[in-house]
């Protein structure tokens, strides 16, 4: 049986609204918005290239370790407390983050931001369904999956144009008024209330903590240490598969757990956070992907690069409200099929990237692949916790976004890792063909006796073949992720859904 709806007014309810999306939003945008910066980052906090990416995983990581405690936290403490809490840490580490002049401080500041933003995602998902009446519920996981959907997408167009017209330290300072503005709105306007207080799963939770953190440790440091070539890579594959088979046998067989294990039995729920892995993966990798892929080939700048990911965002918004108009009247499977399918096409378009491309298939395909998003987004949200007990649906939420943030930042590593390895592939392909029988005037003895210094020839056909090779490595990662999406349209069979007309039992969070 669902808990009750917290009356309010139609005023003070709007107020809630805007005071939780608003907080969501800062959290879902530091995903992203940092992206386009990172060459500037790297300058000012001398960095290396590999180093750099840990402004983005660090964040990712602490988010995903955090998510768990969010049941916990918020029985313990109240939600009001920990929300206003969770806000005021995520503003001060922001600053922090804005003033660094190192890259360890940077680095510790967005693991802080990680930290206090985890739980806000799946207490706003939470405060939404219970501030509106049953009527009003599609609609208000329409706003909270419109935020955190487009958040991530719309994040490097902000950045970039942050970055152009001011600094790359104001993608984190721009978090400040807006965090401070949301921590007063949620401490007059939010209730306080608390649950039973309940034992906290110490030993479950740093089990957790250790294979996700041995995880990303791995898939960050395995291109600059050659992968399994490395004794630390072996190490931090060791603690993370060791320490997730320990944190399985424990949820198994203990009481109380962190996640308990009755989640597991539910179809629904299973395949909904195997699906959504996937598909923050895409999102995440999508969104990190093709900003830095138009400014490295294409010579685009920060703005017009994140510009060009804009419509992926328009697209996902305008995919949500027609989901949630249609939800009623036809079974929600088919409407995340359909977004599949789409986010599947969308990805095919753009394995067709080339170096001559115009501004047509990046604005195409991120529409369709925005679309793809809108549709699936909705529907796996109210599928996933539907089927759900009440009692459970606070640990449900957060495990969902939990799989949601794993994806995203697996997918980053991933993604880069390959970027770099196909490189180095595709070079040697493509180097290996430009000998003296394909193209003996190349030659730089012939190309010196007609006065053409034949160093720097070489050089600039070095520099094109590279380019070249980096172009195929970004379209083999576009069809990795195609494939991904095509191997989630098969659990959607194992659904259960809701009967067209039928209202869906929507997720209440505390």
């Amino acid at each position: 049986m669902s808990e009750p709806t917290i009356v309010l007014a139609p005023t003070q309810r709007l107020l809630v609204t805007i005071v939780v999306m608003a907080a969501t939003m800062i959290v879902v945008l530091d995903t992203t918005i940092a992206n386009v910066a990172l060459p500037h980052m790297q300058a000012s906090l001398s960095a290396t290239s590999d180093t750099i990416s840990w402004v983005l995983t660090s964040y990712i990581l602490a988010s995903a370790v955090a998510l768990p405690l969010t049941g916990f936290l918020s029985d313990r403490f109240g939600r009001r407390n920990l929300f206003t809490f969770a806000i005021i840490g995520f503003t001060i580490s922001s600053t922090i983050c804005g003033v660094a002049a190192t890259l360890p401080l940077m680095v510790a500041a967005r693991v802080l931001q990680g930290l206090f933003g985890a739980c806000l995602a799946p207490m706003s998902q939470a405060i939404m369904y219970d501030i509106n009446p049953p009527n009003k519920h599609v609609q208000a996981m329409t706003i909270w999956g419109m935020v955190i959907m487009v958040g991530p997408v719309t994040g490097p167009v902000l950045g970039g144009w942050l970055t152009d017209n001011f600094d790359w330290r104001w993608v984190f300072f721009i978090n400040v008024p807006i965090g401070i503005s949301a921590a007063i709105g949620s401490w007059l306007l939010l209730s306080n209330e608390r649950k039973e207080k309940r034992k906290f799963d110490l030993l479950g939770f740093t089990l957790l903590a250790l294979s996700l953190s041995g995880m990303q440790l791995m898939l960050d440091r395995g291109v600059t240490l050659d992968w399994f070539d490395s004794p630390e890579i072996w190490i931090e594959l060791g603690v993370a598969v060791s320490a997730f088979w320990m944190f399985i046998v424990h949820t198994a067989t203990n009481k109380d757990t962190i996640l308990p294990r009755e989640l597991f039995a539910d179809r629904n729920f299973v395949m909904a956070i195997m699906s959504i892995t996937v598909i923050g993966g895409i999102l995440v990798a999508g969104a990190a992907l093709v900003a830095p892929m138009l400014q490295r080939l294409l010579n685009y700048p920060v703005l017009a690069a994140g510009l060009l990911t804009a419509p992926r965002g328009a697209g996902t918004m305008i995919g949500m409200l027609i989901a949630g108009r249609v939800s009623k009247f036809i079974d929600p499977r088919l409407l995340i099929f359909t977004g599949m399918a789409l986010l599947s096409g969308s990805l095919w378009m753009m394995t067709g990237f080339d170096l001559s491309m115009d501004q047509s298939l990046v604005i195409s395909s991120g529409v369709v692949q925005g679309f793809g998003f809108g549709f699936v987004v909705l529907p796996m949200n109210l599928l996933a916790l539907a089927t759900l007990p009440s009692r459970l649906r606070t640990e449900a939420a957060s495990l969902y976004n939990l799989s949601r943030s794993i994806g995203g930042s697996v997918a980053i590593s991933v993604m880069t890792a390959l970027i770099a390895s196909n490189t180095q592939t595709s070079h040697a392909d493509l180097g290996a063909h430009i000998t003296t029988i394909s193209a003996p005037f190349l030659t730089v003895g012939l190309l010196e006796r007609v006065g053409i210094n034949g160093a720097d020839v070489m050089g600039l056909i070095d520099a094109e073949v590279n380019r070249q090779a980096v172009m195929i490595a970004y379209i083999d990662d576009y069809w990795l992720m195609m494939w991904a999406a095509l191997c989630v349209i098969p659990l959607i069979l194992l659904l259960k859904g809701a009967k067209p007309g039928e209202e869906m039992p929507m997720p209440d969070g505390h």
